[in-house]
């Protein structure tokens, strides 16, 4: 392995020292501001783990979690399955680059717009979606009242905002399985399904696996989608932790309690994160 010397340190000291003003520095501020008493017009006053033990005793905290984990595994496993579906579809059609440019158009509009459309559509009154899913007898999406049909509609939204990234990683590692493999199975007998699990699905799943992982990063900080849907009601029922994080935060002036969450969020994600990484580094990068 090639080791870094003096020279190849100094080439890298402008980004490093972006980074951490950018980044360490603010991050190391958000965890004193976590030790303290913090609100408008007030310096702070160091409390310890006060806000942290306040955090841990908070009802809407753990609702806020509950919520947190279970919107976020369903998005990322959902968009996972669509996006490897849509890639072994699309791999083999003609005209796959019409295709793929209607899947890429989420990603030409804004996420404000896009939540604020997806709202518009299922109204229950004057919304084209909600309303054609009566007309086939359906009932009525309560996303307004019913947390969990509040919850789903979230996901939905997510998931149709974020499933080009997805595609986009998956797509280019299906294009790149070598034809000639596909051929010589096919010509062995191979049915679709095993080329599919015997010769795709290892070729494209360390790609897979940094799809998964960035998505997950991404994914845990889920707040528009709530925020200008439901805005965590009712009840504060579908709050997430970005939302509960902002309450404390700018509703409540807690910022305290907002940067210990804060933090909290940091290190729930990084312990959910390690085991991907380390199944990525074992599965993937680790073989190259």
């Amino acid at each position: 392995m090639r080791r870094f010397g003096l020279t190849q340190w100094l080439m890298l000291a402008p980004a490093q020292m972006l980074l951490c003003a950018t980044i360490a520095l603010p991050a190391l501020a958000v965890l004193w501001l976590s030790f303290t008493e913090s609100t408008y017009g007030s310096g702070g006053k160091f409390v310890g783990f006060a806000n942290y033990v306040a955090v841990w005793h908070d009802v809407y905290f753990w609702r806020a979690a509950k919520n947190t984990l279970i919107v976020v595994h369903i998005v990322i496993y959902t968009e996972l399955f669509l996006a490897t579906l849509m890639s072994v579809g699309f791999a083999g059609l003609k005209h796959r680059r019409l295709l793929v440019s209607i899947i890429l158009m989420p990603y030409a509009i804004s996420e404000v717009v896009a939540v604020i459309i997806w709202k518009f559509l299922m109204d229950a009154n004057v919304g084209a979606v909600a309303r054609s899913l009566v007309a086939i007898g359906l009932p009525q999406m309560q996303w307004a009242s019913d947390p969990n049909a509040g919850l789903a509609l979230v996901a939905t939204v997510s998931i149709w905002l974020n499933l080009p990234f997805s595609f986009l990683l998956i797509f280019a590692a299906v294009l790149s399985v070598p034809k000639e493999r596909l051929e010589a199975a096919s010509v062995d007998g191979a049915g679709v399904w095993r080329r599919f699990w015997h010769i795709t699905l290892p070729a494209i799943a360390p790609t897979m696996l940094v799809a998964l992982v960035f998505r997950y990063i991404i994914a845990f900080r889920l707040f528009s989608e709530v925020w200008l849907l439901t805005a965590g009601g009712p009840a504060r029922r579908t709050e997430v932790l970005a939302v509960y994080l902002y309450k404390q935060a700018f509703s409540y002036a807690n910022f305290g309690m907002g940067a210990a969450t804060g933090w909290v969020m940091v290190l729930v994600s990084l312990l959910f994160g390690i085991g991907y990484i380390r199944l990525l580094h074992s599965r993937g990068f680790a073989r190259g």
